[in-house]
């Protein structure tokens, strides 16, 4: 299949060579160079945002709502789309963001389908991330082959591309409580004179299995943040998406607004390089562990 990839970085770039690997041809754009370099090294064709939309097939992967607004939505580059081009968007965006796209693009004959993903770069790099999928039936199965190549597993749920983000949002949402959960412990287990790293070993061995408490809780407990998977900026920003999704559909999110404030005092300690992990530094800070 001959398509476009918009945004290369961390997940961008390694979704963009998967598909290059699996024998796509893709036409590649990032804002920076490097990234373009890399992939065109790899065998992916350097192109400009309309060249990629003019394959008629367009995933995109960039970090926020105003960077999909401001490269993605503008009516020249849209308007320049051949009719019936499908954009699938992969990044966490809003879901008035998602519900502005379709809107978009449908007017002008395109389709537009959310797909944004689960897993850290590691997965992205493996091929095994969860792909959450929203939109017209049609448009998801004439992509599948391309989420197989990204993902092990594809979830649909729903017909507006919304839901899609909606649950990506919340499912971040939970990951970041894990996070202060975990913070919080270890901070207490720390003041009393034992271990985090024992403490963390010993709870993800049976308690809590799975993926995130156990790789998150081994950069918390060893207070080792690389690599960054995840920055913490962009974590802020997943949890400002969930508050404002509560607040859409009239629910409180007590949670939230602890994590608003974590993240929020560790930019201000100018943590904005680190994994969103080293959230765990405030709740250190704030017993005066730091």
């Amino acid at each position: 299949m001959r398509i476009g990839f918009i945004g290369l970085g961390g997940m961008g770039g390694a979704m963009a060579r998967n598909l290059l690997e699996a024998g796509h041809t893709v036409l590649v754009w990032n804002r920076s160079p490097e990234p373009v370099e890399r992939l065109v090294a790899a065998g992916a064709t350097a192109a400009t945002i309309d060249e990629a939309f003019a394959t008629g097939v367009v995933l995109s992967m960039l970090a926020d709502d105003r960077a999909v607004t401001d490269r993605l939505l503008d009516p020249a580059v849209l308007d320049a789309a051949p009719h019936g081009a499908l954009h699938v968007n992969m990044a966490t965006v809003s879901t008035a963001l998602a519900d502005r796209a379709l809107r978009a693009h449908t007017d002008r004959g395109l389709r537009y389908v959310a797909a944004p993903v689960f897993g850290r770069t590691e997965a992205a790099a493996a091929g095994n991330l969860v792909v959450v999928a929203a939109g017209a039936t049609a448009d998801i199965d004439s992509v599948r082959p391309l989420f197989d190549v990204l993902g092990r597993r594809t979830w649909i749920v729903g017909d507006q591309p919304s839901a899609a983000n909606l649950t990506k949002i919340f499912g971040n949402y939970l990951i970041a409580c894990s996070i202060e959960a975990m913070a919080e412990a270890t901070t207490v287990i720390e003041a009393g004179g034992l271990d985090p790293v024992q403490f963390l070993e010993l709870l993800t061995d049976g308690l809590f299995t799975g993926p995130i408490f156990a790789g998150y809780g081994a950069m918390i407990g060893s207070r080792s943040y690389e690599p960054v998977n995840f920055r913490l900026p962009l974590g802020f920003k997943d949890v400002q998406l969930a508050l404002t999704s509560g607040l859409e559909h009239n629910v409180p999110l007590p949670f939230g607004g602890v994590l608003r404030d974590a993240f929020v005092e560790a930019l201000a300690h100018g943590q904005a390089e680190q994994d969103w992990a080293a959230v765990t530094e405030t709740a250190r800070r704030r017993a005066g562990l730091a």
